[in-house]
């Protein structure tokens, strides 16, 4: 039997997980990018903003904000080796509210991101029945009438509706089976399932698409460019927008699977295998979706901007009433639904993962205590507040508001806070160097320093403008003080609140840059002699201070 440590001692840090491979990394990060928002935003997105001519700003946006974006947040956790609010808190003490108001951005979008893939799993079965076909008004009466039960008052009510309930609560089960689970035997194994069965589905869904009538006036009207457009400010704004939604970057998910990396990484190449194929997959979205519309244009005899849209109308009104005229239609919807439900799925862990790692780091708990500690309470606020007759209300404002007015500003304070204020930069620079296969030039620094602060401060001042010059979708400003401003605004309080609470000994909040940074330059001498012996990070001083078990 092991000795008890003497009293008052430190207890004795455990090691922190990490992903066993630098492919299950990728399966994971890429998982995580691949959400929703590829499938039903980026089509209508590329659609309204140019066509085929807003490639050009896309893939502008993509090299000057989202790569140099995704990669300062793999930098920052693999260097500091932590969930958000320890990584920052280890580059300056201050900048640890910073994590926690990523990790707050993460629990708002979690509690409503598990009622839509409950909607997506449900959608997938009626794919099969055809149900909206029984509803008088079709798809949109089946959605909001049958199936959400929507009520015609904006508020907050607890009159729960069932056929939504069961399969929320289902999704909140599986994702907290996965977390407990671990990085390696629940996060890498589900992404390494659940991310081949969406691509196959979905390269399956687009085909069949390609070979319904009228297809090729879909990807007409897509891909046309309209070249004025790269005049207009906004197509611009729309494309950084999108790059930056779209890459799961800003609000801890990439720095907490970062810290998961061993010390032997490629952070830069696995960058561009994640950015590259989230903007694949939005680009094969793009080609699958329109060319449904065309047929559904066609069927109606209307124009494709007759029944382009984007979100929740596109989703669940547009697709379902393919589903109910195209040849096949039941194998469409169960392949486009099947894949919204492994998209949102392998993105809402992710979410859940940012925000078990830093309470696990902040309270030195195991895992599962960390994971039943998050999930328990989130799946209650979430069936609370979800799956009731008003709760796409509460969803759409807080989708908005936390999208806009969390994940922008937060990104942008963190960006400025370590470039500027802390003025890391050099040493985040050096560190991308050493953990990767494509060195970080100077142009890094200067994109991240300069290019885009003043892109999301853009932004952001713009969307200020917009909100408070015209009230979100008409809803009475109490609801939009209360899950909009107030919401965007307690974040920052509430992650402030959270910095002041202790670590535990256990847990070292302040290491030497150069300490970090021999292990470093021990790491990339041995690559560069060939020597494959154990990574140097088993041993590594911020794993040893880290506290988290393997």
């Amino acid at each position: 039997m092991a000795a008890a440590p003497p009293p008052g001692a430190t207890a004795p840090a455990r090691r922190r997980e990490v992903f066993s491979s630098r492919n299950l990394f990728i399966l994971a990060a890429i998982g995580s990018a691949v959400g929703l928002g590829n499938i039903w935003r980026f089509p209508y997105i590329a659609y309204d903003n140019g066509g085929g001519a807003f490639i050009i700003p896309y893939l502008v946006a993509l090299l000057a904000t989202g790569v140099p974006l995704l990669f300062f947040d793999y930098v920052v956790g693999h260097r500091y080796r932590g969930s958000a609010p320890l990584s920052f808190a280890r580059i300056q003490k201050w900048m640890e509210s910073i994590g926690w108001w990523q990790v707050l951005v993460c629990v708002i979008i979690g509690i409503y991101y598990a009622v839509i893939v409950g909607w997506a799993l449900m959608y997938t079965i009626f794919s099969v029945t055809k149900a909206w076909e029984q509803n008088a008004d079709g798809a949109s009466g089946f959605l909001f009438g049958d199936f959400l039960a929507l009520s015609d008052d904006v508020g907050v009510s607890f009159d729960f509706v069932p056929g939504v309930l069961w399969p929320h609560l289902i999704i909140w089960l599986v994702v907290a089976v996965i977390i407990v689970a671990g990085v390696r035997r629940g996060i890498a194994r589900a992404n390494l399932v659940f991310l081949p069965l969406l691509l196959v589905m979905f390269l399956a869904l687009v085909v069949q698409s390609l070979f319904l009538p009228g297809a090729t006036d879909g990807l007409n009207a897509l891909f046309t460019p309209d070249w004025s457009a790269l005049g207009r400010l906004e197509v611009w704004a729309a494309a950084v927008g999108q790059i930056f939604f779209s890459l799961s970057i800003g609000f801890g998910i990439m720095i907490t699977y970062a810290s998961y990396l061993k010390r032997r990484s490629d952070l830069t190449g696995s960058g561009m295998v994640v950015a590259f194929s989230n903007s694949g997959f939005e680009i094969l979205a793009g080609i699958g979706v329109f060319a449904a519309l065309g047929f559904m244009a066609q069927a109606a005899g209307s124009g494709i901007e007759d029944v382009a849209g984007a979100g929740i109308g596109l989703a669940f009104v547009a697709f379902p009433t393919l589903i109910s005229e195209a040849p096949l239609g039941a194998v469409i919807g169960v392949l486009f639904f099947g894949s919204l439900f492994f998209a949102g799925l392998t993105s809402l862990i992710s979410i859940i993962e940012v925000i078990v790692a830093a309470v696990r780091d902040k309270l030195h708990l195991t895992r599962v205590q960390a994971s039943l500690a998050v999930v328990i309470p989130m799946a209650l606020v979430s069936t609370l507040l979800f799956p009731t007759t008003t709760g796409l209300y509460v969803l759409d404002v807080l989708d908005e508001f936390v999208n806009k007015f969390g994940i922008l500003a937060a990104a942008l304070v963190s960006v400025i806070a370590v470039a500027w204020i802390g003025r890391r930069l050099g040493i985040l620079s050096n560190h991308l160097t050493r953990a990767s296969s494509i060195p970080a030039s100077g142009a890094w620094k200067v994109f991240i320093a300069g290019v885009v602060p003043v892109v999301l401060t853009a932004i952001l001042i713009s969307e200020i403008v917009r909100h408070l010059q015209t009230p979100y979708e008409d809803y009475p400003q109490w609801f939009l003080n209360a899950f909009g401003w107030g919401m965007a605004i307690g974040l920052v309080v509430v992650g402030a609140l959270l910095a002041l609470i202790p670590w535990p000994k256990a847990v070292r909040t302040r290491i030497a840059e150069d300490e970090i940074s021999a292990e470093m330059q021990a790491v990339y001498d041995r690559s560069h002699h060939g020597d494959e012996e154990r990574d140097i990070a088993e041993s590594s001083a911020t794993d040893r201070a880290e506290g988290v078990d393997r």
